[in-house]
C-alpha cells in the first residue's frame, strides 16, 4: 500500500477550495458549455470549429464558471448562513478567509484572460472585458433588483459573442439571436433554482425573479421557455439548418414541459430537479446541431 502523502488538513483545505469553485457540482459549467458550443459550431458556418477555439472556450467555461462561483460566495458570505442550502459553504463557515477567495477569483479571471490574449483575436479580447464585468457584478445584483437572473443570463450568454468572434472574426445578427435565446433560457432555469431558496431569501431580503413572479412563477417560466423555442427556431431558419436541429429544439420543448411537471407543486426537490434537467435541454440542442453538421459534411 502506498503511503498517503497528503495530510488530512491539506486534503480538507483542498476540498474546501474545490467546493468554493463548485468542482463537485458541474451543472453550472455544463449549462454554460452547451450554448458556447452552439456558438462555435454555428459560427464555423458549415465546417467544424478549430480545435484551438474548442479547447480555449471549453477551458474558459470552466475557469469563468469557477470564478463566478467564488465571487458569488464572497458576496453572499454573510447571508448564506441563513439559507438552508448554503449554510455550510466554506466562506460562510470561515473555513476559507475572504481575502483568499478574492485572490482565487483574480487568479481564475487572469487565466481566462490569458487564454483569450494568446489564443484568440482582437475582437474576442475586447469582448472579454464585458464578460469579466458581468461575472463580477452579477452576485451583487440580488441586493438591488428582483432581476438578478437577467444579469446572470447576460453573464452566461457572453461566451456566445466571444466564441463567435474567435471562430468567425466578426459578429452577426445570428450571434445576437442565439444570445437572446440563451438569456431567456437562463432566466427561466435560474428562476427554478431561485424557487428552491425563495422562503429563505424572503427572510433575509435577497431579491430574485422567483419572488418577483410570485404565484405566476410557473406561467412566466413557461412563457420564457416558449420564447426560447421560438428564437431557436428562428436561428435554425436563418442558419438554414436541417431536420436534426429542429428535432433537437422540439426535444428541448418536450423537456421544458417535463420541467413544468416536476415543479408543479413548487417543492424544493421538484424545483431543483427541474433546474438540473436543463442540462439535457442544452445537450439535445447541441446534439441536433452536431448531427446536422455531420450529415451535411
Amino acid at each position: 500500500m502506498k503511503p498517503d502523502l497528503m495530510s488530512p488538513q491539506l486534503r480538507s483545505r483542498l476540498m474546501d477550495y474545490a467546493r468554493l469553485m463548485r468542482i463537485d457540482r458541474p451543472i453550472g459549467s455544463l449549462l454554460l458549455l452547451w450554448p458556447t458550443w452552439w456558438a462555435l459550431w454555428l459560427a464555423a458556418d458549415g465546417r467544424f470549429p478549430s480545435l484551438g477555439n474548442l479547447a480555449v472556450f471549453t477551458l474558459g467555461v470552466f475557469f469563468m464558471r469557477a470564478a463566478g462561483c467564488v465571487i458569488n460566495d464572497f458576496a453572499d458570505r454573510k447571508v448564506d448562513r441563513h439559507v438552508e442550502r448554503t449554510r455550510d459553504r466554506p466562506l460562510t463557515t470561515g473555513r476559507i478567509q475572504p481575502r483568499y477567495a478574492i485572490a482565487l477569483f483574480i487568479g481564475l479571471i487572469t487565466v481566462s484572460f490569458l487564454l483569450v490574449v494568446f489564443f484568440t483575436n482582437t475582437l474576442t479580447l475586447y469582448l472579454s472585458f464585458g464578460g469579466a464585468v458581468l461575472a463580477f457584478i452579477y452576485p451583487f445584483m440580488k441586493r438591488y433588483t428582483h432581476l438578478p437572473q437577467l444579469f446572470l443570463g447576460a453573464a452566461f450568454s457572453w461566451a456566445i459573442p466571444m466564441a463567435w468572434a474567435a471562430e468567425a472574426g466578426e459578429l452577426s445578427r445570428l450571434t445576437w439571436l442565439l444570445f437572446t435565446a440563451n438569456v431567456l433560457w437562463t432566466v427561466a432555469y435560474d428562476t427554478f433554482y431561485a424557487m428552491v431558496d425563495r422562503d429563505d431569501d424572503l427572510k433575509v431580503g435577497i431579491k430574485s425573479t422567483a419572488i418577483l413572479f410570485g404565484e405566476a412563477d410557473l406561467a412566466i417560466i413557461g412563457m420564457l421557455q416558449g420564447l426560447v423555442v421560438m428564437v431557436l427556431l428562428l436561428v435554425g431558419m436563418q442558419a438554414e439548418l436541417g431536420f436534426f436541429w429542429y428535432l433537437g429544439v422540439a426535444t428541448m420543448a418536450g423537456l421544458f414541459g417535463w420541467q413544468q411537471m416536476l415543479a408543479r407543486d413548487r417543492s424544493r426537490k421538484g424545483c431543483f430537479e427541474a433546474f438540473l434537467n436543463n442540462n439535457w435541454a442544452g445537450f439535445v440542442v447541441f446534439a441536433g446541431l452536431l448531427l446536422d453538421k455531420l450529415l451535411r459534411g
